[in-house]
């Protein structure tokens, strides 16, 4: 079954479904750049993984405490007949830290394989701290290279990416950073209540954009999730929409 929504889902900003819907989109968009990419190009789907410490109760579940163990003098004896000391080593397990992974898409050009777009379906972990900190210093670093990045943020909670002028009106945006102009970028933005639109994505000079219908992926992903069976439209959404969207929410999901 469809989403009751004409666009985004709010509901699935729930952590519960979040991670599931995310996988599930970077998938189909991933596939539907293949569709129409030009033969000397590839969408490929990478992997990042986020290094966050877990809280030091919920580390206990996963690693050993750490564990010291008393270092001991030991008396030896070299030649000349004095005395020293050996040491024992302390063992201390290392701290590992582990947080959310989140793919994201690349389009690289054939047949060197270079790196010329990378797509990004922003998360909570990109948009509140701890992670959204990492993910600003990759950001930053894509945007220092040749390299084209286009930003799908669905989400109206957290923080909004970081531009030198304030966005438009807004719930859902998409930002196009080309290399050639940088730092200008292009800036989309729509309402909750209007579907995804049909949306470029750059390639390599001189070759023109692809244009690709985010309403199509957001189905699709939607439809394989499942999610219409697994949501409870009837709980509070956990979007942190305004008044007006609210009460549109809750008439929406009340009419289907």
């Amino acid at each position: 079954m469809p989403s009751p929504f004409p666009g985004m889902d709010p509901d699935l900003e729930d952590p519960a479904f979040w991670l599931d819907f995310h996988s599930r989109f970077v998938n189909c968009w991933c596939e539907s750049l293949a569709d129409v990419l030009p033969d000397v190009y590839e969408a490929r789907i990478g992997e990042r993984v986020y290094l966050v410490e877990q809280d030091p109760d919920t580390r206990k579940l996963i690693y050993p405490d750490v564990a010291l163990s008393e270092s001991q003098q030991a008396e030896g004896r070299v030649s000349g007949g004095a005395a020293v000391a050996t040491l024992e080593p302390v063992t201390i397990p290392v701290s590992i830290l582990e947080g959310p992974r989140e793919a994201y898409v690349e389009i690289l050009h054939r047949p060197e394989r270079s790196l010329v777009t990378v797509l990004e379906l922003l998360s909570p972990a990109n948009k509140n701290q701890p992670g959204r900190m990492e993910y600003l210093l990759k950001r930053n670093g894509l945007l220092h290279q040749q390299v084209h990045l286009v930003e799908l943020d669905l989400l109206i909670g957290g923080y909004r990416v970081p531009m030198r002028k304030p966005l438009p009106p807004g719930d859902c945006y998409y930002l196009i950073s080309r290399w050639e102009p940088r730092p200008d970028s292009q800036v989309y933005g729509w309402s909750i209540r209007q579907p995804l639109p049909c949306l470029p994505v750059p390639l390599r000079a001189p070759d023109q954009d692809v244009v690709i219908n985010y309403a199509s992926i957001f189905t699709t992903a939607y439809d394989r999730g499942r999610f219409r069976r697994s949501i409870s439209y009837q709980h509070p959404c956990p979007a942190p929409l305004n008044a007006p969207d609210q009460r549109w929410a809750e008439t929406v999901v009340a009419e289907k």
